[in-house]
């Protein structure tokens, strides 16, 4: 349902966007504000992901506003909706991870703010920029998670729980970083393909990182079984120290993205007098002409 509503909206923009280039007045006006969507897949990189394993199907939604301050550079703020998650029994054989037998899933949100520059400039005025451009961006953001797991057919929140007896934030500041390849659909939007890596500052997207404790330790039978989930399928129950997870690597992300870009006239939310959008009316000449056609003095 919501592929279907994004491709509508997509599809009304265009519409719009080619009704609107048929006004030499729209177009005379130079617009530097891009309203943007998009949709795409989240990858998870950490202690519950395997080698290679870059391309994922987690869904991600963005929105967002970008602004150029010049022909090559742009400044750019979404805010991204995208789900993460990691499952031991995906693991190989040999990575001995299946006796592990932990696995989470996530909920995420990230508002972030970057600057763009792009290898061609845009050109004198906005519906003249090149026919495809290569960016490249930086900048940064945070992100909110949730880790959870299902255990008996009840879904749990892993936070709460402390499954290593360790208290951590929800919340993390991360740096986005990646590439993409815009190409103009008409005068007034585009198309992306992006990619961008999402470094972290914590280990605990997916509630593990360092080691096992011993299940008597915990106060709660509830988080000693989602802490050591080896006994759920036949494993001894782990040793006090035992290796849970890796601490000296923060877990990662990358969003792959496909948006749709508009540029947004000049004062589209301002009105003149009579109520009409200040877009939509047309510009007054700054010259006089007499009837012979010469400017009037």
């Amino acid at each position: 349902m919501k592929k279907i509503l994004l491709v509508g909206i997509l599809g009304s923009l265009f519409m719009s966007d080619f009704a609107s280039a048929q006004s030499f007045f729209a177009m005379r006006r130079e617009r530097s504000l891009i309203a943007l969507g998009g949709i795409g897949t989240s990858s998870y990189l950490g202690e519950l992901a395997n080698n290679g394993d870059y391309l994922q199907a987690n869904i991600n939604i963005h929105a967002g506003l970008q602004y150029y301050v010049s022909n090559r550079i742009a400044i750019r703020s979404e805010l991204s909706w995208f789900q993460l998650s990691g499952d031991d029994k995906k693991a190989t054989v040999e990575s001995g991870r299946r006796e592990r037998n932990l696995n989470f899933q996530s909920n995420c949100f990230e508002f972030n703010a970057v600057g763009m520059i792009n290898l061609n400039p845009q050109g004198r005025t906005f519906y003249q920029r090149p026919a495809w451009n290569i960016y490249a961006f930086g900048g940064i953001g945070l992100m909110h998670f949730n880790p959870t797991t299902t255990l008996n057919g009840t879904k749990y929140q892993l936070q709460p729980q402390q499954t290593e007896k360790v208290s951590y934030s929800l919340i993390t500041p991360v740096i986005p970083l990646g590439i993409g390849l815009r190409f103009k659909l008409g005068p007034f939007s585009n198309l992306t393909f992006e990619g961008g890596f999402r470094k972290t500052f914590t280990d605990y997207i997916d509630d593990v990182s360092t080691v096992h404790h011993d299940a008597a330790s915990f106060s709660s039978p509830l988080a000693a079984s989602l802490s050591d989930r080896g006994p759920e399928i036949g494993i001894a129950p782990a040793k006090e120290g035992s290796i849970r997870g890796n601490p000296n690597a923060n877990d990662a992300y990358i969003l792959y993205s496909v948006k749709f870009e508009y540029y947004l006239p000049v004062n589209f939310l301002k009105r003149d007098r009579s109520g009409a959008k200040t877009f939509k009316t047309k510009r007054k000449s700054f010259y006089r002409y007499n009837k012979r056609g010469g400017l009037k003095k």
